[in-house]
């Protein structure tokens, strides 16, 4: 019985060191806790850690996070835009941590100036990211019904990301003409040092209050973050880009080189309410006079289990459109949706 006894024992602490070793990087929060898992993802200030006893991912605030060690090799941005990778040790006793290379380089900075990581050598879906947002407004005056349907989707490496959308707004009211409007779009974006970076983009846009049957749109620039840290980032672009448009009514396709300049700011660090803000403004070379900008605001509140509600207002200006008197159009949504 005693041999039986401690060989349950020995095996007992067997399989929990095995248990252990799975669990290669841990954290020490500041309030005390300890937790041993594997780190997935640092970003907009929420790291996720996975653990062998729990069935989700945990998510903690990075500024709660005293120590960290690191065992498996990440992807590390720092807030001065210098981008590199390798293991994470923090000093005992100081608020710094130690990054090595492959090479066994090493630089030493502040916990805090760490604005992303993610596992260097992670899966696909890891990598990957996706939302979608659904809303429907019925009132009984006039029959309206509208439906509303945002997605996007993104895939994050080391020196580059790729991120795409796709919008549908459909409205039907009595006595008035539906109104359609179908965009989308695809971006890619190369990261540099110092927060730099080179894109290029195409989208589309379709619109019945505009008289606007397709709009295609290709740019390609460049720009700046000028903000980067755990609470926000805010980024300035710059380049040319190709506007071809045909129209529903007897307008003529319009093929135009525009100058185009670019802003977009992110807010986060606000427990689970974030902002996002884009502007484009384009000014053309080709058709003397003309100007049009695109703007978009996105409020977002996380709910449990990835879910969210998102209050948002997009608006178009084009000070030649095709239908006389619509050089503006906007539209307001309220959407819940979920994300990956």
């Amino acid at each position: 019985m005693k041999i039986t006894g401690r060989l349950l024992i020995s095996l007992f602490i067997l399989l929990m060191h095995q248990r252990a070793s799975a669990q290669k990087d841990s954290l020490i929060l500041k309030n005390r806790d300890i937790i041993v898992g594997e780190i997935k993802l640092l970003s907009k200030s929420v790291l996720n850690i996975e653990t062998g006893y729990s069935d989700n991912d945990f998510t903690i605030e990075w500024s709660g996070v005293k120590e960290i060690y690191t065992k498996g090799q990440f992807i590390i941005t720092l807030s001065s835009g210098l981008r590199t990778s390798g293991i994470i040790r923090s000093v005992p006793g100081s608020d710094n941590v130690v990054i090595t290379d492959a090479d066994k380089n090493t630089i030493q900075v502040k916990l805090d100036e760490i604005v992303f990581i993610k596992e260097l050598e992670s899966s696909f879906w890891s990598r990957a990211k996706a939302a979608i947002d659904v809303g429907f407004t019925i009132t009984k005056e006039n029959n309206l019904r509208q439906l509303s349907v945002r997605s996007n989707l993104g895939y994050v490496a080391e020196k580059w990301q790729l991120d795409g959308y796709f919008n549908i707004l459909k409205t039907k009211q009595d006595s008035i003409e539906p109104t359609d409007r179908v965009e989308g779009g695809i971006t890619y974006k190369y990261l540099m040092q110092k927060n730099w970076f080179l894109e290029t983009s195409i989208s589309f846009l379709s619109n019945t209050e505009q008289a606007l049957k397709l709009r295609t749109t290709g740019k390609m620039g460049g720009g700046k973050m000028l903000v980067y840290s755990n609470k926000a980032y805010w980024g300035l672009g710059a380049g040319l880009s190709f506007n071809n448009e045909s129209f529903t009514n007897e307008t003529n396709a319009r093929n135009s080189l525009e100058g185009y300049m670019g802003s977009q700011l992110n807010i986060y660090d606000t427990k689970d309410f974030s902002i996002l803000s884009t502007l484009s403004v384009y000014r053309s070379f080709t058709e003397s006079g003309r100007w049009r900008a695109d703007f978009q605001l996105d409020a977002k509140y996380d709910l449990p289990h990835d879910f969210y509600i998102k209050p948002g207002i997009t608006y178009n200006f084009d000070n030649r459109p095709a239908a006389i008197g619509k050089e503006t159009d906007y539209v307001f949504v309220f959407t819940i949706g979920w994300e990956l």
